[in-house]
């Protein structure tokens, strides 16, 4: 339950911070959401692996920590998009 409540959270923020942007918002929480749950399928996958099925606690955290790597990859990609509002963008040139 908990997961599921930090997974709208942080699919807010990506929202508004793909809207400060100028992008679709929309776009960029699916982006986000379906990360997220590709991550966490694969951890918990590589959990197996390594630890077995006798520990799932271990397992889930490894799932947990490669979701919480795709928030991290995606805030990444949008940080690299000029903001919106930026005026210091649009008077390069400018005398």
């Amino acid at each position: 339950m908990l997961e599921i409540i930090v997974l709208i959270w942080l699919s807010i923020e990506i929202g508004k911070m793909a809207k400060n942007k100028g992008l679709k918002p929309s776009t960029w929480q699916i982006y986000f959401v379906a990360g997220w749950i590709l991550a966490e399928i694969i951890g918990v996958m590589i959990g197996f692996m390594i630890f077995g099925l006798n520990n799932l606690l271990s397992v889930y955290i490894v799932g947990i920590a490669f979701a919480f790597t795709s928030y991290f990859s995606i805030h990444s990609i949008l940080n690299k998009f000029p903001d919106q509002d930026n005026e210091d963008i649009n008077n390069i040139g400018k005398p």
